[in-house]
């Protein structure tokens, strides 16, 4: 039975930290055999926000494929690609451009937002305006069936389905309409108790040495209003707890969770235990990611395997968008 097709992309913003692996990058692995799956490094996308400075856009790409690989993404199961590689996103994003009103891209809430967000960015841009065409692109051009999403996030595929009715209403019905895999997004908080993200300065890599992860573990906040080691805490509010939520065994977590509230344990003997349980987890893909950075000629030619692969299911599908619009299709009928 023809499975159905998955898709889904990550920015080149360097190494893969623990938000964007319990985020994204762990639900890409699950679903490797079950999907059609196909996974790209988006650095297209990268220049809408970062166009003006690109020096560590081919460096942090090779990172994001090394953690990738890492983490288990396995180019026997999985089309494993570099967006800027096939020049058919950019081809069907001019395409889409042409049939997509203004007004869709204007109302887009994550637009306005981030404008707001990154003010000392000119954004000011059609790259910046025009990111869900190049997204919906993305999608449709590989007939993707489903997206994997938390959510928290399906409204921002509702643009690419809006765009694939209105082709499909011109031309015919070429794209399935994508929608939302839904996908465990556990919480994965930052070292300081925001958001994990670059941004923030306060994120784990995947790829964190043991040292690395104790430096950082050790440097969480704690329940606030655990001031002394005496007093009672929550794990509930404690920043500490959702990182045993994911390392920990089950067992482990009700015995932190109560020696937490009974201030039986201390935040640093806490700390302690996650550290080790911490690093026993990631040591795997540590030792998988130093055997990649050994033969990084091995790694090119997976990241052109995938390439060559993603080109070719790329240009089926723009044959069929020049065959239903009307356009010269090579090698077909003039």
């Amino acid at each position: 039975m023809t499975r159905k097709i998955v898709l889904s992309g990550i920015r080149p913003t360097g190494r893969i930290h623990l938000g964007n692996y319990w985020g994204a990058v762990k639900n890409w692995v699950d679903l490797q055999d079950a999907y059609d799956c196909r996974y790209f490094i988006a650095d297209l996308h990268a220049l809408t926000t970062s166009y003006a400075e690109t020096s560590s856009i081919r460096s942090a790409t090779m990172d994001g494929v090394v953690d990738l690989l890492a983490s288990g993404i396995d180019p026997e199961k999985s089309v494993l690609f570099l967006q800027s590689q096939v020049p058919q996103h950019a081809e069907l994003a001019v395409v889409f451009g042409m049939i997509t009103p203004l007004g869709w891209l204007e109302r887009v809430p994550t637009y306005k937002e981030q404008i707001e967000q990154l003010r000392e960015k000119d954004l000011g841009t059609y790259g910046f305006l025009g990111y869900p065409v190049l997204m919906t692109a993305d999608i449709t051009l590989y007939r993707a069936n489903f997206v994997p999403v938390g959510k928290d996030q399906e409204s921002h595929l509702e643009i690419s389905r809006e765009i694939v009715r209105r082709f499909n209403g011109f031309y015919g019905e070429v794209f399935p309409e994508p929608q939302a895999l839904y996908t465990p997004s556990p919480k994965v908080p930052g070292i300081d108790a925001r958001k994990m993200s670059k941004s923030y300065d306060n994120t784990i890599a995947l790829s964190a040495s043991a040292d690395e992860v104790k430096t950082a573990v050790m440097a969480m906040v704690t329940d606030p209003k655990r001031a002394r080691r005496a007093d009672p805490g929550d794990p509930d509010t404690c920043n500490l707890y959702p990182f045993h939520q994911l390392y920990s065994p089950e067992d482990e977590q009700k015995t932190v969770a109560e020696e937490c509230r009974t201030a039986a344990r201390g935040c640093v003997d806490c700390k302690k235990h996650l550290i080790r349980n911490m690093n026993t987890a990631l040591e795997p893909v540590r030792e998988r990611r130093a055997t990649l950075e050994a033969k990084p000629e091995l790694v090119r030619e997976v990241l052109e395997a995938g390439n060559e692969k993603a080109r070719k299911l790329a240009s089926e599908t723009m044959e069929s968008v020049s065959s239903a619009m009307g356009l010269y299709v090579s090698g077909g009928k003039p």
